[in-house]
Formats: C-alpha cells, structure tokens, sequence
C-alpha cells in the first residue's frame, strides 16, 4: 500500500537568505473564506467579533484575525461558524505564504511588484492585492522590516524561485 505524505507547499525549498534578507515560509493553521450574503456584512460583523474579537474591516487594508481579500471577501484565520449570514469555505490547503525579512526585503520586492510598498506609505498591517512577476498576491506589511506573502499553492515553486533571484541581485548590489 502507498504512504501518503503531508508536505507544506514551501517543502525543500525555504528557508533561504542572501545578503541579510531572508525568506522563510509561514504554516497558517486555518484560513477561511467569508463572504457576507447580500445585506448581511453587519450580522457577519457581529458574529466575527463574538467568535474571534474581531469584526469586518471597515478599513477594508489591515489585516489581523480578519484580512479584507478583495470584492466583499475577507480571509479570517481560525475556524468560525458563520451560519445564515455567510458564505464560508475553508482556504487552508490553498495558498503558500512566506515571510521575507531584513533591512533588504524592501528592495526586494521593490524589483518584483509594482506597488510602493516603503514603510512611509505601506504602512504596519497593511494589506496590498497585487501582481508579483506574472503572480497574483497578497502581501502584507507583518513588521518594519517583513512582509507575508499568499500566492495560489501551484505558485509556491514561482514564488520562492522569484524571489531568490531577486534577492541574489540586491545582495550583489
């Protein structure tokens, strides 16, 4: 009989680091999809805040518990029970996330996304939608010096090879 194994979407390529930068992948222990049927996001709202603490973004760019995902979707990490006032599908297995951190990570990404993601307007807890290469993410601003970045899990090869490629040029700067 055939032995499945468990891997993450990052197995045998992360971490790696180049000139201060590092990229390590990130294992969110349960993503969930919440989209708010037609007239319900308040009732959504509510139920969030009594189950996790934390409501919909009005900010609709911060993330946390809840991360608005674009379109009337947010990504909540954690299970909820969100019966009669949303659609709710759970996303785990879906997406690769990584961390890239150091002083360099902005000039990483810099060379890679086409948003201005420096500290002075990209600020602690923001969330951008964007294109990495060819990619569709999500990134998000974890910290001074560190980004969280989702990408569909057939992309996490792309991703992490992208990525180092990146930052071995910054490095030989």
């Amino acid at each position: 009989m055939v032995k499945l194994i468990a891997l993450t979407p990052c197995a045998g390529l992360l971490p790696i680091t180049h000139g201060g930068v590092e990229v390590t992948e990130v294992r969110p222990e349960r993503l969930m999809s919440v989209a708010p049927y037609a007239g319900q996001s308040k009732a959504t709202s509510a139920k969030l805040k009594e189950q996790i603490g934390e409501g919909l973004s009005a900010v609709m760019c911060r993330a946390g518990a809840v991360t608005w995902f674009g379109h009337g979707t947010w990504l909540v990490a954690g299970e909820v029970a969100l019966d009669g006032v949303a659609a709710v599908t759970d996303q785990s297995d879906a997406w690769a996330v990584v961390a890239i951190s150091g002083a360099g990570a902005e000039d990483v990404l810099a060379r890679l996304v086409p948003v201005d993601l420096r500290a002075g307007v990209f600020k602690k807890n923001h969330v951008a939608k964007t294109m990495l290469g060819h990619m569709a993410v999500t990134i998000t601003r974890t910290d001074t010096a560190t980004f969280e970045i989702m990408v569909m899990r057939a992309m996490a090869r792309t991703l992490v090879h992208d990525l180092d490629i990146a930052m071995r040029g910054v490095a030989a700067r």
